[in-house]
């Protein structure tokens, strides 16, 4: 029987869309769960929604709309944006379905009935943004949450309260007996002196709020959205109705989360867990922030990173690789298009892309595009068996670490090697002497090299990885796994897949926009998914006064070649004719587009995007479901009118 492994993410709200920041957490979590499976785990890995929260309620109406059909909608976008990335969890939990609502009212009943939960009224401040409560030596310039730096509300209502104080000597003595429970270690030091300040009650329900599952002691009261959300990770695995499930994977092995929610799972949630009588969890894993070049990404700034744009234009792996193999796990990370452009060419173009194309090039050369035979192994040959070896121990105990970033530079050095024993041996030399045997040998563990790295990268880079392993001409990719690394696995005589370039160097520049670091839909006024500009958050009149706005008329339009998102239009902007393209092509055909009056920047310096040069950039925002909306203007207005 395979040893279970049940790892989850926190549960964000559903008030926005997520950005690359949010997409860290669960891309390192999907790398950590795709290992375990690796390396033989009957893995369970859950994600999923916190949906009952005061700022999905508030946004639904803002938006007009029934707070479930909100959240039925923002779901399946925010879901759709893990797929694009290629997230494998194994279950999507959302906390207004049934199940979690039984989960935690059954969970509330036990902490009830075990007397830790009792009425009180609360006066205290609480952030509507992250649906907290702070005391006020928490807040800063007085009355501010500390992580949002906005106004708290002060509050004043009867509440449940959960007897936290009860738990102080029992989690101290929890902490001190399980060092290994928080990791990094920073964090468990700001844990313990959290505790060693005396922990006080805190309120776990409301009463000026309906938009969540009420208690069941007392139905006027709403289940505080933390109270409710921590249960979750209960409900992923049965509790309280399928006992089989529930008895297979908890305790969870490892809850990855994100710096600013430590004091909920690292304190509120074993003290819950123990109230009701249940097991902890074996670890908690706390991450730092992705920022933008330095600065905190917020969509209400402009300051992010569109993962899907960021998938469409250079592919879920490069992404994902880049973000676990350039923040080390518990440290903070910074973005910039430069650094990840220059991490992908180095490690995945330079390295593994170049170490697999010279190597099965050559064998399609000199053997026929079938894996030569291993021969005798000189001390050169073992020397890399060797080392493909220590690369392998030591990548797993660093992945059993959760340190996936040094993992990955494992598999890399790995490739750097095998590079550096190519050039040492020359086997195009060797086959060009007449050499067979030996040249086949060393082709031969070179591909093995390359095959040990393509399964040590595939938790980061799946479909990269499969692809290696088709071009190595190994019939079944997703059956690699450490249960194949020993020396020597692949097949002689076996025909090679479909050689071509894996990882295409990227070239980034200010002149080239075939691979320009905006998006497609920074030409249509959308998203940006390229470096904001995070200098300063305002402009002045002047500056604006630069930006020559002006309406115009789509002539023509045209489908770009091999461009899915772009269409070519020809406007008219007063008297003159320009062309312009735009990444508009998913939300409206070209017939669609033709006769529009849309608000374009007029003084924008022409650039060419996939060859054509686009004079101009339009106008559109993006609608709460993702969809591209034009700026568009009355046909009483003329061509070329300013836009002031």
């Amino acid at each position: 029987m395979k040893p279970k492994f049940y790892i989850t993410t926190a549960i964000p709200y559903v008030n926005a869309l997520p950005h690359l920041g949010h997409s860290y957490e669960m891309v390192v979590t999907d790398v950590i769960a795709r290992y375990k499976r690796l390396a033989g785990y009957d893995v369970w890995f859950l994600t999923g929604l916190d949906e009952n929260s005061q700022n999905c309620e508030r946004k639904a109406r803002e938006l007009g709309k029934d707070p479930q059909e909100y959240v039925d909608e923002m779901a399946a976008a925010i879901s759709s944006t893990w797929q694009a990335l290629g997230i494998s969890n194994d279950d999507f939990l959302r906390t207004t379905q049934p199940r979690h609502k039984e989960a935690a009212r059954e969970f509330f009943q036990r902490a009830f009935d075990n007397g830790d939960i009792y009425k009180n009224t609360y006066d205290g401040y609480y952030c509507t943004s992250c649906e907290a409560f702070y005391e006020e030596d928490d807040l800063v310039n007085g009355s501010e949450c500390p992580t949002h730096e906005t106004e708290c509300e002060w509050l004043s209502e009867e509440n449940f309260f959960f007897s936290l104080s009860k738990y102080e000597k029992p989690l101290l003595d929890f902490h001190r007996e399980h060092p290994e429970f928080v990791q990094p270690a920073s964090r468990r030091n700001e844990v313990m002196a959290f505790i060693e300040r005396g922990l006080r009650d805190f309120s776990i329900s409301r009463t000026t709020i309906k938009w969540g599952i009420p208690t069941p002691v007392d139905e006027e009261h709403v289940i505080y959205v933390w109270f409710d959300a921590l249960i979750n990770y209960l409900t992923g695995v049965g509790f309280p109705a399928d006992d089989a499930m529930y008895e297979k994977y908890w305790p969870a092995d490892v809850h990855v989360i994100g710096k600013d929610i430590w004091r909920f799972h690292c304190i509120y949630w074993p003290a819950m867990l123990m109230s009701a009588g249940l097991p902890l969890p074996g670890k908690v894993c706390v991450h730092g922030f992705l920022t933008l070049r330095g600065e905190k990404m917020s969509k209400s700034r402009g300051i992010y990173v569109d993962p899907v744009q960021a998938v469409d234009q250079f592919g879920a792996d490069a992404i994902r690789y880049f973000l676990v193999r350039d923040m080390p796990f518990g440290q903070d990370g910074d973005f910039s298009w430069a650094s990840f452009v220059a991490r992908y060419n180095a490690d995945l173009a330079n390295d593994l892309g170049n170490m697999l194309n010279r190597t099965l090039n050559l064998v399609k050369q000199h053997f026929d595009g079938r894996t030569p035979a291993l021969g005798d192994l000189t001390d050169e040959d073992r020397a890399l068996v060797e080392a493909a070896e220590a690369a392998r121990d030591e990548y797993v105990s660093l992945m059993d670490d959760y340190a996936v970033h040094s993992g990955l530079d494992q598999a890399l050095g790995l490739v750097r090697t095998a590079n550096k024993y190519m050039a040492d041996t020359q086997p195009w030399k060797v086959a060009k002497s007449g050499d067979k045997t030996r040249a086949g040998t060393i082709l031969y563990c070179a591909m093995e090299a390359v095959r040990w790295a393509a399964v040590m990268v595939t938790p980061a880079i799946p479909t990269g990885a499969a692809g290696i392993h088709r071009q190595l001409g190994i019939a079944d990719p997703d059956g690699q796994d450490f249960s194949t690394l020993s020396w020597g696995g692949l097949a002689a005589d076996a025909p090679l897949g479909d050689v071509a370039p894996l990882f295409p160097r990227l070239e980034v520049t200010e002149e080239d926009d075939e691979e320009a670091t905006a998006s497609e839909a920074d030409e249509a006024g959308g998203e940006p998914a390229a470096e904001a500009a995070v200098e300063d958050a305002f402009i002045t009149f002047d500056d604006f006064m630069k930006v020559d706005l002006r309406t115009a008329e789509v002539l023509e339009a045209e489908a770009v070649p091999k461009a899915d998102k772009l269409l070519k239009l020809t406007i008219q902007v007063g008297d003159e004719r320009r062309t312009i393209v735009a990444g508009v092509a998913q939300h409206y055909t070209p017939e669609e587009m033709v006769g529009k009056r849309i608000a374009v920047v007029a003084n924008l310096k022409p650039r060419k995007v996939f060859g054509i040069e686009s004079q101009g950039m339009l106008l559109a925002g993006n609608a709460e479901d993702g969809s591209l909306v034009l700026a568009e203007f009355s046909k009483d207005i003329p061509s070329g009118s300013r836009v002031s």
